[in-house]
């Protein structure tokens, strides 16, 4: 079987999505139904369910409107013009790659909620890196998930990189500690650190994760960690919520949005590049080791916003 193009996989990944959202809309314009209020409230509706956000939402009616007063819109269907523009727009000033510098340590180091899809993320992340040439140091800093270890270290073998453990239940502090001497004595390649998933609301386990930035940062004051969330797409609204809290209390740098191809609600990738200002490293599209992909503006909202026409047909 022909290996699909990162397109492709994208166009596939994102159906649930593309039905959900360009299906209702074709549905709320078919028909040639005039630009009224009803039509705007039924659109804020529609915008607000694909988890889009009400900012977002809000502005994108404001705009509408606007177009309307100068006789720039004159029908329904060009709505899902101005709504692929926005979306461009918005995503666009997110889409920022993530720079790994080759002949020196990087840091990552992965935080997220339990079921996020984080070590699975971590491996394919690993082998995205491994392939351009980079040196891989994975450390389990899960050490209170019984199998966080055994997943990675199968990872580890799979890629072709070392781990650095301990034993369950260990300080993941000292784990970090360990994994950031062996930067010291020499590894020049890129670290990336898995830490136990944990929910956003319980202080005591961000307080852990804090500890083990502050070890990273104490070893290695000249190679500061870009702390990778890994957010569940699945999630919607409460993987907005996830983000605010991780980008304030841990200080978040990106974001790797899983599991895309099994929801409606893609549109998060909106709201959360229009509400918090964070990049998009990278999308899962599929359970494949290389269905983790490089988040790109352009294929996500093309693929968005013109099925609607096709699907009409």
């Amino acid at each position: 079987m022909a290996k699909l193009s990162l397109f492709e996989k994208l166009k596939a990944g994102l159906v649930k999505t593309r039905t959900a959202l360009t299906k209702s809309l074709d549905n709320l314009v078919f028909g040639k139904r005039v630009l009224d209020q009803e039509l705007f409230e039924d659109l804020e509706e529609l915008l607000i369910s694909a988890d889009m956000g009400p900012q977002f939402t809000y502005d994108l009616i404001d705009d509408v409107k606007q177009r309307v007063s100068r006789n720039e819109l004159n029908n329904a269907q060009e709505i899902k013009k101005v709504l692929q523009e926005r979306m461009t727009a918005i995503l666009q000033k997110m889409e920022k790659p993530l720079i790994i510098p080759r002949g020196k340590p990087f840091v990552i180091m992965t935080i997220g909620v339990n079921g996020s899809g984080k070590t699975t993320t971590i491996g394919k992340l690993a082998n995205i890196l491994k392939s351009e040439g980079h040196e891989i140091l994975l450390v389990a800093a899960d050490t209170f998930r019984a199998a966080a270890v055994e997943q990675l270290e199968v990872w580890g073998a799979r890629v072709g990189a070392p781990v650095i453990k301990h034993k369950t239940n260990a300080d993941p502090a000292a784990v970090v500690f360990d994994a950031m001497s062996k930067v010291k004595a020499g590894f020049n390649g890129v670290v990336i650190v898995d830490t136990a998933g944990r929910l956003h609301t319980r202080v005591n386990l961000m307080e852990e994760l804090k500890k083990v930035k502050r070890i990273i940062n104490k070893e290695l004051p000249d190679v500061p960690p870009e702390i990778l969330l890994i957010l569940d797409a699945t999630t919607g609204q409460n993987a907005v919520a996830q983000a605010k809290t991780f980008k304030e209390e841990i200080g978040a740098t990106g974001i790797v949005l899983t599991k895309l191809d099994g929801t409606s609600k893609g549109g998060v990738v909106v709201r959360i590049a229009s509400e918090l200002a964070l990049p998009v490293w990278y999308i899962g599209v599929g359970e494949g080791v290389d269905d983790l992909r490089v988040f790109e503006s352009s294929n996500f909202t093309k693929e968005i916003g013109r099925a609607s026409c096709r699907e009409r047909v």
